[in-house]
Protein backbone atom coordinates (compact mmCIF):
# COMPACT_ATOMS: atom_id res chain seq x y z
CA UNK A 1 0.00 0.00 0.00
CA UNK A 2 1.31 3.82 -1.25
CA UNK A 3 1.95 6.43 1.55
CA UNK A 4 -0.19 8.44 -0.17
CA UNK A 5 -3.17 5.49 -0.12
CA UNK A 6 -2.30 4.88 3.46
CA UNK A 7 -2.83 8.70 4.59
CA UNK A 8 -6.36 9.13 3.46
CA UNK A 9 -7.74 6.35 5.92
CA UNK A 10 -8.47 7.39 9.24
CA UNK A 11 -8.35 5.78 12.93
CA UNK A 12 -12.05 4.25 12.58
CA UNK A 13 -11.14 2.82 8.78
CA UNK A 14 -8.52 0.84 10.53
CA UNK A 15 -10.97 -0.51 13.07
CA UNK A 16 -12.51 -2.30 9.79
CA UNK A 17 -9.20 -3.81 8.23
CA UNK A 18 -8.54 -7.56 8.47
CA UNK A 19 -5.40 -8.56 9.95
CA UNK A 20 -3.63 -8.72 7.34
CA UNK A 21 -4.61 -5.16 6.09
CA UNK A 22 -4.15 -3.65 9.60
CA UNK A 23 -0.61 -4.89 9.12
CA UNK A 24 0.22 -3.64 6.30
CA UNK A 25 -1.45 -0.03 6.52
CA UNK A 26 0.24 -0.12 10.17
CA UNK A 27 4.04 -0.95 7.94
CA UNK A 28 6.97 1.05 9.46
CA UNK A 29 5.66 2.13 12.20
CA UNK A 30 7.83 -0.32 14.21
CA UNK A 31 10.73 -0.23 12.27
CA UNK A 32 10.99 -3.93 10.47
CA UNK A 33 8.93 -5.46 12.72
CA UNK A 34 4.88 -6.03 11.40
CA UNK A 35 4.54 -8.61 14.70
CA UNK A 36 3.63 -5.19 16.81
CA UNK A 37 1.06 -4.51 15.12
CA UNK A 38 -0.19 -8.10 14.10
CA UNK A 39 -0.44 -8.74 17.62
CA UNK A 40 -1.70 -5.54 18.29
CA UNK A 41 -4.91 -6.55 16.11
CA UNK A 42 -6.83 -8.11 18.42
CA UNK A 43 -7.34 -5.26 20.60
CA UNK A 44 -9.53 -3.58 18.03
CA UNK A 45 -11.10 -0.55 18.57
CA UNK A 46 -8.75 1.77 18.94
CA UNK A 47 -10.48 5.01 19.02
CA UNK A 48 -7.58 7.16 19.86
CA UNK A 49 -3.82 7.32 18.57
CA UNK A 50 -3.13 7.28 22.35
CA UNK A 51 -4.71 4.03 22.33
CA UNK A 52 -3.24 1.99 19.73
CA UNK A 53 0.08 3.77 20.66
CA UNK A 54 -0.22 2.24 23.93
CA UNK A 55 -1.69 -1.02 22.84
CA UNK A 56 1.44 -1.25 20.67
CA UNK A 57 4.28 -0.33 23.88
CA UNK A 58 1.86 -3.18 25.73
CA UNK A 59 2.90 -5.72 22.86
CA UNK A 60 6.63 -4.64 22.87
CA UNK A 61 6.56 -4.95 26.91
CA UNK A 62 5.05 -8.56 26.37
CA UNK A 63 7.65 -9.39 24.03
CA UNK A 64 10.48 -11.81 24.66
CA UNK A 65 13.93 -10.14 25.37
CA UNK A 66 15.04 -11.82 21.85
CA UNK A 67 12.29 -9.97 20.13
CA UNK A 68 12.60 -7.27 21.89
CA UNK A 69 16.35 -7.23 21.10
CA UNK A 70 16.00 -8.10 17.07
CA UNK A 71 13.42 -5.09 17.36
CA UNK A 72 16.36 -2.78 18.53
CA UNK A 73 18.75 -4.69 16.09
CA UNK A 74 16.02 -3.81 13.55
CA UNK A 75 16.75 -0.33 13.50
CA UNK A 76 19.77 1.29 11.35
CA UNK A 77 22.67 3.22 12.50
CA UNK A 78 22.82 6.59 12.22
CA UNK A 79 24.34 8.06 9.45
CA UNK A 80 25.29 4.38 8.80
CA UNK A 81 25.68 2.06 5.94
CA UNK A 82 22.28 2.05 4.97
CA UNK A 83 22.20 5.46 4.65
CA UNK A 84 25.26 5.68 2.66
CA UNK A 85 23.54 2.67 0.46
CA UNK A 86 20.18 4.37 -0.03
CA UNK A 87 19.01 1.36 1.54
CA UNK A 88 17.09 3.15 4.68
CA UNK A 89 13.18 2.69 5.18
CA UNK A 90 11.31 6.37 3.90
CA UNK A 91 10.68 6.62 7.69
CA UNK A 92 13.84 6.29 8.48
CA UNK A 93 15.40 8.74 5.80
CA UNK A 94 13.19 11.68 6.29
CA UNK A 95 13.96 11.29 10.18
CA UNK A 96 17.38 11.28 9.55
CA UNK A 97 17.47 13.76 7.16
CA UNK A 98 15.38 16.17 9.15
CA UNK A 99 17.90 15.71 11.91
CA UNK A 100 20.77 16.67 9.34
CA UNK A 101 22.16 13.52 9.33
CA UNK A 102 22.77 14.36 5.71
CA UNK A 103 24.65 17.48 5.71
CA UNK A 104 27.64 15.79 8.61
CA UNK A 105 30.70 17.09 7.21
CA UNK A 106 33.69 14.41 6.50
CA UNK A 107 34.97 15.37 10.31
CA UNK A 108 31.24 14.56 11.93
CA UNK A 109 30.45 11.72 9.58
CA UNK A 110 33.59 10.09 11.19
CA UNK A 111 32.64 10.81 14.63
CA UNK A 112 29.56 9.64 14.44
CA UNK A 113 30.70 6.31 13.15
CA UNK A 114 33.26 5.62 15.45
CA UNK A 115 30.71 6.24 18.00
CA UNK A 116 28.20 3.78 16.74
CA UNK A 117 30.80 1.35 16.48
CA UNK A 118 31.92 1.55 20.11
CA UNK A 119 28.30 1.74 20.93
CA UNK A 120 27.73 -1.63 18.83
CA UNK A 121 30.42 -3.25 20.27
CA UNK A 122 29.31 -1.94 23.58
CA UNK A 123 26.20 -3.54 24.11
CA UNK A 124 25.57 -5.46 21.33
CA UNK A 125 23.03 -3.20 19.60
CA UNK A 126 22.75 0.13 17.41
CA UNK A 127 22.47 3.40 19.07
CA UNK A 128 18.66 4.23 18.89
CA UNK A 129 17.39 7.40 19.24
CA UNK A 130 14.26 9.52 18.19
CA UNK A 131 15.96 12.09 16.59
CA UNK A 132 13.14 14.02 16.08
CA UNK A 133 14.07 17.69 17.06
CA UNK A 134 17.53 16.73 17.69
CA UNK A 135 20.46 18.31 15.78
CA UNK A 136 23.08 15.94 14.48
CA UNK A 137 25.40 17.30 17.17
CA UNK A 138 22.86 16.57 20.02
CA UNK A 139 22.51 13.49 18.36
CA UNK A 140 26.23 12.59 19.27
CA UNK A 141 26.92 14.06 22.34
CA UNK A 142 24.15 11.59 23.45
CA UNK A 143 25.37 8.77 21.93
CA UNK A 144 28.93 9.31 23.75
CA UNK A 145 26.49 10.27 26.95
CA UNK A 146 24.80 6.91 26.52
CA UNK A 147 28.22 5.33 26.37
CA UNK A 148 29.02 5.42 30.39
CA UNK A 149 25.45 3.25 30.89
CA UNK A 150 25.25 -0.27 31.85
CA UNK A 151 23.71 -2.87 29.11
CA UNK A 152 20.40 -3.11 30.80
CA UNK A 153 19.85 0.63 31.14
CA UNK A 154 20.69 0.98 27.54
CA UNK A 155 18.22 -1.98 26.69
CA UNK A 156 15.31 -0.36 27.98
CA UNK A 157 16.73 3.20 26.60
CA UNK A 158 16.47 2.11 23.34
CA UNK A 159 13.47 0.35 23.96
CA UNK A 160 11.80 3.97 25.33
CA UNK A 161 13.26 5.68 22.18
CA UNK A 162 11.71 3.08 19.70
CA UNK A 163 8.22 4.43 21.79
CA UNK A 164 8.64 7.70 21.13
CA UNK A 165 9.63 6.90 17.13
CA UNK A 166 6.51 4.89 17.21
CA UNK A 167 4.22 7.48 17.96
CA UNK A 168 6.08 10.43 15.88
CA UNK A 169 5.46 8.31 12.62
CA UNK A 170 1.68 6.69 14.78
CA UNK A 171 1.06 10.78 14.72
CA UNK A 172 1.95 11.17 11.09
CA UNK A 173 0.39 8.57 9.68
CA UNK A 174 -3.05 10.12 11.64
CA UNK A 175 -2.43 13.66 10.94
CA UNK A 176 -5.52 15.72 9.74
CA UNK A 177 -4.67 17.12 6.24
CA UNK A 178 -4.28 20.48 5.75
Amino acid sequence: MSQSTTSSRSLSDLTELDQAAFVQYLDGIFEHSPWVAERSWNARPFNTVDELHKQMLTVVDQASHEEQKALICAHPELAGKEAEEGSLTAHSTGEQKGAGLDQCTVQELERLRSLNTRYRERFGFPFVIAVKGLTRHQIMDKVDARLNNDTETEFSTCLQEIGKIARFRLDALFASPN
